[in-house]
């Protein structure tokens, strides 16, 4: 009897800490979403640098999000895609093309193409997928990531998420909940492209990475380079603000 009263007590303890470790991870990964994001709305932007193994472009644009629902890209620079606008309104997303006046829907099956033509995605830049949300989250230990020892979170889609990737690992830095590292695979378990996060610095009363690379696995000799030029967190933003209309005027 007292035999089997311990290996109840051992099943229960086993259980207990399983759920809490998968707890954990599912906050941590919160956390940094809500560190780079905001709990409720973000301002930011950013210059972008496409590396090709023959030629560079630089794009600069705006980002405006607020929740899970909405976000808004500008285009500022180069003059060629200036004005260029980018909406996510609920599950829809439309793409403004000033120079032909032109409004265009975008399908689920474009949010894993390259975004103005670089190694990051249409859903990394509208977010239709939410690192949160659609995936499991498992904690697979510890490693040090450019000298932050960093929390190392697997995350798996859940069966019925609208998600572009089969599985992403995520290193989190466990002073400050900053993603310093993620890998991004398919269906079928292939690494497809790495993110890797420098230069953490103060931005709007905390601090964040702002330079972010994109290496493809395949293609060694190209990448993507973001600079987070200024962010601000939790600004007060009305849902009118993410509109086809604005998307023509907003500046």
């Amino acid at each position: 009897m007292k035999k089997n009263s311990f290996l109840t007590a051992f099943i229960l303890c086993v259980f207990a800490s399983s759920s809490l470790f998968a707890q954990d991870a599912t906050e941590i990964i919160r956390k940094a979403d809500e560190k780079w994001n905001g709990e409720e709305s973000s301002q930011s932007h950013m210059t972008m640098t496409i590396v090709r193994p023959t030629w560079e472009r630089t794009i600069e644009f705006k980002n405006w999000t607020k929740g899970r629902d909405n976000a808004l890209t500008l285009i500022v620079a180069p003059a060629k895609e200036k004005g260029q606008a980018f909406l996510k309104k609920g599950t829809e997303m439309w793409n403004w093309m000033p120079t032909i006046s032109r409004m265009i829907k975008l399908p689920p099956s474009m949010m894993s193409d390259g975004w103005m033509g670089s190694d990051y995605t249409n859903d990394d830049i509208l977010k239709e997928s939410s690192i949160v949300v659609d995936f499991d989250h498992t904690l697979k230990g510890t490693e040090e990531v450019n000298g932050h020892l960093c929390w190392k979170i697997e995350l798996v889609p859940h069966d019925d998420a609208a998600v572009v990737w089969g599985e992403i690992v995520k290193w989190i830095s466990q002073k400050g909940y900053n993603q310093m590292k993620s890998e991004y695979y398919d269906e079928d378990e292939y690494l497809v492209k790495t993110e890797y996060s420098y230069d953490v610095k103060p931005m709007d009363g905390r601090e964040i990475p702002t330079r972010i690379e994109i290496v493809p696995a395949d293609k060694s000799s190209q990448k993507t380079v973001v600079v987070v030029n200024s962010m601000k967190f939790n600004i007060s933003i009305n849902d009118s603000f993410f509109s086809q209309q604005n998307m023509k005027r907003v500046r």
